[in-house]
């Protein structure tokens, strides 16, 4: 569905020290660096997937996004995404996808939003019956009964997304590009917005492809990683290796019977210990988590005991350092 290939972005930036002088002979000559957006960036993404496509602030995300949704052309390489070059094709090409920006809105600031969205009919020409039948639907997903009539510049940062991914899947698009989707919003949106698009993944077949900051929607969404720094592609695969890869560590949690006396076990750190509970970090690459336990049984009168793997966003950040980005 779609295959990028040996990618290339660069863009030309006006520098200039600061100061009066400076600004003033940069009004007769200006100096310009050459930033690197994408290198050679290749990776292809099979239909009903959903991707996580992340990295720092700077890496190449929202280019590559809007290269992919036709409003960036790229300067070498190849992009095709349903038999679509994407900035060649537009206007056949664009009825096919969605595309949410969490920074910048496709609502009208003034008007309410069923107004945006009977225009957005009107622009993507879709049937009367279809439009009501799709609206419907995003409608009772998304709970937006109570704000359909209310204008966008009224409306939370939380409603206004809802409405956002609501707009972009009014065309029932195959693709759905979400670039930071959860910005700013609170815990219950960000639930409501992940389960929808779970749903929308499950029932509809959409491919999504998702950057984002939040390591839990990565993790409560995506099944597969692209990660970019730089403007260089450096990791391509499931999260499950990713965790295989970096998270040899657990924390292990133990509540026992009051006592001074606790056992140092080789392999394993002590992040916390009190005369009733101790939290344990165990590195499984020297000693697994059932012998730690064992041995802990036996010197200890255990009453509770929990295991935790290391959060994603641990492993993202060792990731981020072995690739010095």
């Amino acid at each position: 569905m779609i295959k990028v290939e040996g990618m290339n972005k660069a863009f030309k930036v006006p520098k200039r020290a600061s100061g009066l002088g400076e600004g003033l002979k940069a009004l007769f000559k200006r100096d310009y660096r050459i930033i690197e957006a994408l290198k050679d960036i290749s990776f292809s993404i099979e239909p009903g997937e959903i991707v996580g496509y992340i990295g720092p602030n700077g890496a190449g995300k929202s280019t590559t996004i809007k290269i992919m949704s036709g409003i960036l052309v790229p300067d070498s390489g190849e992009c095709t995404i349903m038999g679509h070059i994407p900035w060649k094709d537009r206007v056949n090409y664009v009825k096919k996808i969605g595309v949410v920006f969490g920074q910048r809105s496709q609502l009208w600031w003034d008007v309410p939003v069923q107004d945006s969205f009977e225009l957005l009919k009107d622009i993507y020409s879709i049937p009367q019956n279809e439009y009501m039948e799709t609206l419907n639907l995003l409608t009772e997903t998304l709970d937006l009964h109570e704000i359909l009539s209310t204008p966008v510049r009224q409306l939370s940062l939380g409603q206004r997304m809802r409405c956002e991914i609501a707009a972009s899947l009014l065309n029932n698009p195959q693709i759905l590009f979400l670039d930071e989707p959860t910005i700013g919003l609170d815990a219950v949106s960000k639930i409501a917005v992940r389960n929808f698009i779970k749903t929308i993944n499950k029932e509809r077949k959409v491919t999504v492809i998702l950057t984002t900051h939040d390591m839990f929607d990565i993790e409560a969404l995506a099944d597969r990683v692209l990660l970019i720094g730089k403007g260089s592609l450096l990791y391509d695969g499931s999260l499950q290796d990713l965790r295989k890869r970096f998270g040899s560590h657990k924390t292990i949690t133990v509540d026992y019977q009051p006592t001074n006396h606790f056992l140092s076990i080789p392999g394993t750190t002590i992040l916390n210990r009190t005369e009733e509970r101790a939290i344990i970090s165990v590195d499984t690459t020297h000693i697994s988590v059932s012998e730690v336990i064992m041995k802990l049984s036996h010197s200890l009168d255990l009453l509770d005991v929990s295991v935790s793997a290391e959060p994603i966003e641990d492993i993202i950040v060792q990731l981020y350092k072995e690739y010095k980005i």
